[in-house]
């Protein structure tokens, strides 16, 4: 049996241009044909490299979960608090109003609005991605109920959803055009919320 030609190029630098083409334009919507011009290689490649476009999506929604966890990760346990953790991120995401950056919203919010429960391998990773988003909340809420930040008969799995919750219509807010004043006055409320 014969193996093919060694890949020429970055794996790693192809699948990082692939997740902002998917980033930008959703799973559906991002052809081959621009995958293959942002990633800079030919047909065969992707297929050597990645299987086919649902892989290499897989491949670009893992590397954007685990970027984004870790770096969160490091961040709440840096944090003097879960509270202020919790509180920083939220405020800075609604401080990003009016940005390319909102305007691109989140990967994996975008994907689990997009794919919804079609049942296929994308819409099952989109659904573990949301799941990892609640599991760190999860973590910031417990760990703010030992700080006593949070009240302790509170249930952290349904605040752990609930700021799930509102990072998603937060970053909906923000991908639609909310003005800085309204995103910051939704997070106030939703902090808020955390405490009684």
């Amino acid at each position: 049996m014969t193996r093919g030609r060694p890949i020429a190029f970055s794996p790693d630098e192809a699948a990082s241009a692939a997740m902002q083409v998917f980033w930008a334009r959703g799973y559906d919507a991002a052809s081959t044909r621009d995958l293959l011009e942002a990633m800079h290689i030919s047909r065969s490649s992707l297929y050597q490299a990645f299987g086919n476009k649902e892989q290499l999506f897989l491949e670009a929604l893992r590397r954007y979960r685990e970027a984004l966890i870790g770096r969160l990760g490091r961040r709440l346990a840096a944090a003097p608090s879960a509270m202020a953790f919790l509180e920083a991120l939220f405020r800075e995401t609604a401080d990003e109003a009016g940005s390319e950056r909102a305007a691109l919203g989140c990967l994996i919010f975008n994907s689990a609005t997009e794919l919804g429960q079609r049942g296929d391998a994308p819409s099952h990773h989109a659904r573990q991605s949301l799941a990892a988003i609640t599991g760190l909340f999860h973590r910031a809420v417990v760990q703010a109920q030992r700080d006593g930040d949070i009240a302790p008969e509170r249930d952290a799995e349904a605040l752990a959803t609930y700021l799930t919750l509102g990072m998603a219509g937060l970053r909906t807010l923000l991908k639609s055009g909310a003005d800085p004043d309204q995103a910051l006055q939704a997070v106030a409320l939703l902090i808020d919320g955390l405490r009684r």
